[in-house]
């Protein structure tokens, strides 16, 4: 392919060779164990971004109300609106990339296992008559997905995997997107499973990474409290801040009463009457 001859490819592809071949070879895996293995490197490698990709996420969370104000004074003026969430951002240490960082940086991983197990019978001419299946139920990773019965079973675990890891990862708040983000991977599926079944695995054993990084991270961090907004009525007085629209300070109020007073009882005096005299 075209994307092959780029020499920047060619090297990931290289890399991607070796890397396998040392778990193969070295270690002794399966070259389907391989790929997990690989999968399993490049997550614990990219931790530390995830960890910024965590606290990126709980931030946009906390200031999620601020943002939407921001969004709705500056509706008709894209470009203030953009200008003041920006300004927005550096105020508060907000960096709304570090959540897209962790998938970005695994794309190249992602295409140079492509390349490799496209030209795998070339880039490894030994696994010639070795095993390539994946728990007996994968006949081969160099195959494409729907070439047996067992990569539909792959295409429906991917498909779970993907939801929950997007669940999971979630950093918004509306539901309409929340619902995009979850039916989404019901429209790749059909792009996905044309790939060979061992790109299908690494997807499916990242998901189930990312799976398990949300449960730990929703044990250990403290979950962000949601904004607390005032529920307010037609009865709801206005709140008084000591001072109206034109600048001119509101009267103070008349202090109340004492209420023991008027909890006191209350003396009748009687008026005497008058004796008339005869």
């Amino acid at each position: 392919m075209i994307l092959s001859t780029i020499p920047v490819f060619s090297q990931l592809e290289r890399v991607m060779i070796h890397v396998l071949n040392f778990f193969h070879s070295s270690v002794g895996l399966p070259w389907a164990w391989s790929i997990v293995a690989t999968t399993i490197v490049v997550r614990m490698i990219l931790v530390p971004l995830t960890i910024r990709q965590i606290h990126s996420m709980q931030s946009l969370q906390k200031h999620a109300p601020q943002m939407k104000e921001i969004q709705k004074k500056y509706k008709q003026d894209r470009q203030k609106q953009n200008e003041e969430l920006m300004k927005f951002y550096r105020e508060n240490n907000i960096n709304p990339a570090a959540s897209c960082l962790p998938m970005l940086l695994q794309l190249p991983v992602f295409i140079a296992l492509y390349y490799t197990l496209k030209h795998f019978q070339t880039n490894f001419p030994s696994s010639k008559g070795q095993d390539l299946s994946f728990l007996h139920f994968i006949p081969s990773i160099q195959a494409h997905t729907t070439t047996h019965w067992g990569g539909f079973v792959l295409l429906v675990v991917y498909v779970a995997s993907q939801m929950a890891s997007s669940f999971f990862m979630m950093t918004t708040t509306d539901k309409m997107q929340r619902t995009l983000f979850m039916v989404m991977p019901l429209f790749f599926v059909f792009i996905i499973a044309r790939f060979p079944a061992g790109l299908v695995l690494y997807w499916v054993t990242t998901n189930l990474w990312t799976v398990g990084q949300g449960l730990i991270t929703r044990r250990l961090v403290a979950k962000t409290p949601p904004p607390t907004t005032e529920r307010r009525s037609s009865r709801t007085p206005p709140k008084d801040d000591g001072s109206s629209g034109n600048g001119a300070k509101s009267e103070s109020p008349s202090p109340k009463p004492d209420p023991s007073a008027s909890q006191r009882p209350r003396q009748v005096r009687r008026k005497k009457k008058r004796t008339s005299r005869r």
